[in-house]
């Protein structure tokens, strides 16, 4: 390839992602809150907004500045420092609603993160997807389960801002920089957690006190009849004084099962520890080395950090 080719490709690629960055600057906005400040991706034309939690840290309400230089203020109508989403509500639409299609983010993937740091407009920074589906603890307070990780560098001002894609589709909404990465809360749970927080302001969930890490078990366990699943959950921490502790879960156990769901993936505990599991006593199955333990657990409702 020639010289003039290879130019010709690089300004069509520079062309290519400026363009995406403009296409999706409408869906962002910049949040001040107090002596913090953020950014925040349009959820829907009802003039819901959404960002990071611990943007918005105790707040009633925060300001908004939009791409088109109107300034709003938002009320903070729900949110979650578990996931570290939370929801604002303006009484006119904020801009044009990002656009969603779920479906999880693939090693190696193209990823725009953007953010209004300064209230004047759009800043942008990309990368790859480098993991997802990981479990992560930060200085933040939030236990993201499936979280993305990326390379882009995400500057102060950049949490709340969207994840994108190549199309310029959400992937996630990016948290923290965390060891040296980007971290991104995914579509999936932003669009679970915001249905509820939109219906009923706050989330109640079980909680267990474990962050666990999908894995995949060997073939001779895996085909065992008394496992009978391929992948399971990896304990990497038990917290004090949990519910997962009085147990006597431990790191390292395999989570296989909670009542009477399966635990492939991180999702489908997320999903056992509804807000009906709280208060109950159920049956935890691991995996411990290669012997299978039934432990007794009960819930708590999940506390806020």
């Amino acid at each position: 390839m020639t010289y003039a080719n290879n130019t010709e490709l690089l300004q069509s690629i520079s062309n290519a992602v400026a363009e995406l960055a403009e296409r999706t600057a409408p869906s962002v906005v910049h949040i001040g809150s107090g002596g913090n400040s953020g950014t925040g991706i349009v959820w829907d034309r009802e003039g819901h907004v959404v960002t990071a939690s611990h943007v918005v840290g105790d707040a009633r309400s925060v300001d908004l500045r939009l791409s088109d230089g109107r300034n709003l203020e938002a009320e903070v109508r729900g949110k979650d420092r578990y996931t570290d989403i939370a929801l604002l509500k303006t009484p006119q639409s904020a801009g044009v609603p990002i656009a969603r299609e779920q479906g999880s983010a693939k090693v190696g993937q193209f990823a725009l993160a953007l953010a209004d740091v300064f209230g004047n407009g759009v800043s942008v920074t990309s990368g790859i997807v480098t993991s997802s589906g990981r479990s992560v603890r930060g200085w933040f307070g939030a236990a993201v389960e499936g979280a993305i990780i990326t390379d882009a560098k995400l500057n102060p001002g950049y949490s709340g801002g969207p994840l994108i894609d190549a199309t310029g589709k959400l992937l996630g909404m990016n948290i923290a920089q965390f060891a040296g990465r980007g971290v991104a809360v995914p579509e999936a749970t932003l669009e679970e957690v915001v249905g509820s927080l939109a219906k009923d302001g706050r989330i109640k969930k079980g909680f267990l006190g474990v962050i666990v890490e999908p894995i995949e078990l060997p073939a001779e366990l895996a085909h065992r009849e008394d496992v009978g699943q391929e992948t399971g959950l990896l304990v990497r921490l038990v917290e004090p004084k949990s519910p997962a502790r009085r147990a006597g879960v431990a790191m390292g156990d395999i989570v296989l099962k909670l009542g009477d769901s399966r635990t492939t993936g991180w999702q489908d505990l997320h999903k056992a520890l509804s807000a009906d599991s709280v208060g109950r006593t159920l049956s935890l199955w691991v995996l411990r080395g290669e012997r299978l333990a039934e432990f007794k657990v009960q819930p708590e409702e999940a506390r806020e950090h």
